[in-house]
């Protein structure tokens, strides 16, 4: 019959399946192991923790340092930055008015946060403006470009590295080899 298993049948495959399944979670964790003991691997966590206390600490710099400043000017109305809002409908105790984003969203008012927005625009500007700098720096220390300029390949138009001789895309020449090239039929006098 098939599909009919005797018992010894069922408990040779399961023993079989057993011995895959060690096999391929030894196998995983080998590589897994692998995986992690790379350099590169190393290098990525170590920058993304470097990059995070780095973000906080610019993070910090904007919503300490500037914005308190920026919110004494006239216009602002002496509130810090990050509280200020618009309300676009009141909630059911709104008649009193509120005085922080979080009293507006307890009472259910729907407001528009703009000082949060704009505290995280600063805050992205500022970070991409230091970022920046500590690029020009290490261009100035170490002569080597982290931001590379690029141009596109007058043939297939993707953008290239500025110094290339030849398109990664579509292997033209483009310092004008090609043009230059002789053929049998055709010589080059000069």
């Amino acid at each position: 019959m098939a599909g009919s298993y005797n018992g010894e049948d069922v408990q040779e495959r399961l023993v079989d399946g057993g011995n895959f399944l060690v096999h391929r979670v030894q196998s995983a964790w080998s590589n897994f192991l692998d995986f992690l003991g790379r350099d590169n691997v190393l290098e990525v966590a170590v920058g993304l923790m470097i990059a995070s206390s780095f973000t906080a600490v610019v993070t910090s710099l904007v919503s300490d340092v500037l914005l308190p400043p920026i919110s004494l000017l006239p216009f602002m109305s002496h509130k810090n930055l990050p509280e200020k809002f618009a309300v676009l409908r009141k909630g059911p105790h709104g008649s009193r008015g509120y005085n922080t984003v979080e009293q507006a969203k307890e009472d259910g008012a729907v407001i528009m946060a703009y000082g949060i927005f704009l505290d995280k625009t600063l805050t992205f500007l500022s970070l991409g403006l230091v970022l920046y700098a500590i690029a020009q720096i290490y261009q100035l220390v170490s002569k080597d470009n982290i931001i590379k300029h690029t141009v596109r390949c007058p043939y297939c138009r993707k953008y290239i590295p500025e110094k290339a001789k030849r398109c990664v895309n579509c292997t033209s020449w483009v310092d004008g080899r090609e043009e230059k090239e002789t053929s049998v039929l055709h010589p080059v006098q000069e």
